[in-house]
């Protein structure tokens, strides 16, 4: 487990001056249960966070609303000070009601608390990567991104990022200012947001997928690539990896979990790597 490295997946980098390895890590499963409140095991996630950081993993994305306020104490507690090219992106204008309940909230003032209640936790003085969390269809898109932009201009913010968008609210973004990435949930079973990723492709702009192994439904060992796994000594859920990470050059997975051994079986995957036809064989399985 020593030689396991996100480099292994090589880098990318996000709006000209981000450069980090393109297997990162998403730290929404270190929380309870539905995503509400403490870990069953606050050691064990603070283990994860410090053994991601050993196997060269220099992405970390979280959101205010893990928790909420949880996932981003956790990180701050436990990586603060910063290991030099640590890239934290977390995001806002989620509420949260109880567990397994999102509700968006979009609106300029909810989102500079957000902000702020993001920098105090994560014991930043800037977020690199600030992303929008999910647009509210209560308030127009424009405003909440414009508000992103005010802060960005106040020196909060590095760069604007984009969560759960369509093609349309992406080009719109993008007329407003220069997006470094988009969040939306994209994996081998699920090709929704195929098109705001082509969008993403022409525009070099990052793509991170979320719900990367579709909850384990792509990891199991009789699923869709058990046999292709086998042929390359790798698990389905590292065929899953590998095969988004082999789909597009602007794709930085994020998977996440709150297991050690389940963290280096994911960076392992950074290092399987699989021929064109390959990934158009995975694709129609």
């Amino acid at each position: 487990m020593s030689t396991i490295s996100a480099k292994a997946a090589g880098t990318i980098t996000l709006a000209g001056d981000l450069t980090v390895n393109r297997l990162g890590f998403g730290a929404m499963r270190l929380t309870g249960p539905g995503i509400w409140g403490e870990p069953r095991d606050p050691e064990g996630a603070r283990r994860v966070l410090r053994r991601a950081i050993e196997l060269d993993v220099d992405f970390i994305d979280t959101a205010d609303a893990y928790g909420p306020d949880v996932s981003e104490r956790l990180i701050g507690e436990t990586l603060s000070p910063y290991p030099a090219g640590l890239v934290i992106a977390t995001k806002g204008g989620l509420l949260r009601d109880g567990p397994d309940q999102w509700r968006p909230d979009g609106r300029p003032e909810h989102l500079r608390e957000a902000l702020e209640g993001s920098l105090r936790r994560l014991r930043l003085e800037h977020i690199d990567l600030y992303q929008l969390h999910r647009p509210d269809p209560q308030v127009p898109f424009e405003e909440s991104v414009g508000t992103l932009v005010d802060m960005q201009r106040e020196g909060k913010i590095g760069h604007i990022g984009l969560s759960n968008v369509d093609e349309q609210q992406l080009e719109q973004g993008m007329r407003m200012t220069d997006i470094a990435s988009v969040q939306n949930r994209y994996n081998l079973a699920d090709r929704e947001s195929e098109r705001v990723l082509v969008r993403c492709e022409a525009a070099g702009i990052a793509f991170l997928p979320w719900f990367p192994l579709a909850v384990g439904q792509l990891a199991t060992p009789g699923g869709p690539l058990g046999a292709a796994a086998r042929e390359h000594g790798a698990t389905p859920g590292q065929m899953a990896l590998a095969w988004l990470l082999a789909r597009s050059p602007v794709m930085l997975p994020i998977p996440g979990t709150s297991s050690v051994e389940h963290l280096e079986q994911n960076v392992a995957a950074a290092a399987v790597k699989l021929t064109p036809d390959e990934v158009d064989t995975l694709a129609v399985a």
